[in-house]
């Protein structure tokens, strides 16, 4: 089953997320999205319905998709700035869940919302949303580090003055650099040792949001409930790109080696393409054993749980049902 949004990809006015119109349908595939992540199972190393990690739970996703909902409310209204709607959904996120749960997922659908309420939820529409981001995006894009822990690793030599790290401290050395939200995501997307792993989520946000868009294809014409859809997209992600988190946790050998052991599974490898066909195949239960075994010794692709995310919604945008 599949619906026709072609008719309500439009940019609206302020008040159209209050009527519950155009803007109401698309928050409301966000939260979606939001929840059927969490919910797809066996995603390896990462929260699920199945499985807990630590003090981190599957309500406290829940929590977070809940809490999160008034900065995506912002995110489809044109009048409001991109920082601004991120800043607010991760502060309504973590009030709610009581910890950082979908951080890089709100990264990733904020400027996918701002791109379907402006009428172009395509490559070339979340690129111009982007390019469009001000200096004050970054600011407020910093100052939501202040409401959560966040792992990230440790900025390039020449840029100390503007790590995430520093939160609204760091608002001076933006504003001096003139430094918008896609130049700091620039930052991080192609670092100069060749050997640390790119921040993916950043990539995405400076490239056009490539994975996002072909992982949304895999989904919408996946078949079967939609969460395992997202589980055998999370695996072709996996298996095809070295997680971020994984690296910044434990170095980028293991996140490296986690691929790989992904793409035992999945077939293919890190930097290789992966087609629908392929993905839709995914044995999930040869997973299980990857997730114990990622459990087991903390290694979280929680990067890669972002962009399936943000698959996910653009595959509801595009016709994705829930539905038996």
């Amino acid at each position: 089953m599949t619906r026709d949004r072609d008719s309500r990809e439009h940019g609206g006015d302020s008040n159209s997320v209050a009527r519950g119109d155009g803007g109401h349908d698309l928050v409301a595939d966000a939260t979606l999205a939001l929840l059927l992540e969490v919910a797809g199972t066996p995603k390896p190393g990462n929260v699920d319905r199945r499985r807990d990690l630590g003090d981190l739970h599957f309500e406290s996703f829940l929590g977070g998709a809940v809490g999160a909902r008034e900065g995506l409310e912002l995110a489809a209204n044109r009048r409001i700035s991109v920082g601004r709607a991120f800043e607010r959904g991760v502060a309504g996120m973590a009030d709610r869940a009581g910890t950082n749960t979908q951080f890089g997922c709100l990264l990733l659908l904020v400027p996918l919302l701002r791109a379907t309420a402006d009428g172009t939820l395509s490559p070339a529409g979340v690129d111009r949303v982007t390019r469009e981001t001000t200096v004050e995006d970054a600011v407020a894009f910093y100052r939501a580090f202040e409401h959560v822990d966040v792992a990230v690793a440790d900025p390039p030599a020449d840029a100390d003055d503007v790590d995430v790290r520093r939160g609204s401290g760091a608002a001076a050395a933006l504003r001096n650099r003139g430094a918008t939200l896609r130049d700091v995501m620039a930052l991080s997307a192609a670092p100069a040792d060749s050997d640390r792993v790119p921040d993916r989520n950043a990539q995405e946000w400076v490239g056009k949001f490539p994975r996002t868009f072909r992982a949304a294809e895999w989904i919408r014409s996946d078949e079967g409930p939609l969460t395992d859809r997202a589980a055998r997209a999370f695996l072709g992600l996996l298996a095809t790109e070295s997680d971020t988190l994984i690296a910044a946790n434990h170095g980028p050998e293991v996140a490296r080696e986690a691929s790989e052991r992904a793409a035992a599974i999945v077939g293919g490898g890190e930097g290789s393409e992966i087609d629908a066909e392929t993905v839709h195949t995914i044995d999930l239960d040869a997973a299980e054993k990857l997730a114990e075994a990622f459990v087991a010794e903390g290694i979280n692709p929680g990067t890669t749980a972002d962009l399936t995310c943000a698959a996910l919604y653009v595959a509801l945008r595009r016709g994705a049902e829930v539905s038996p």
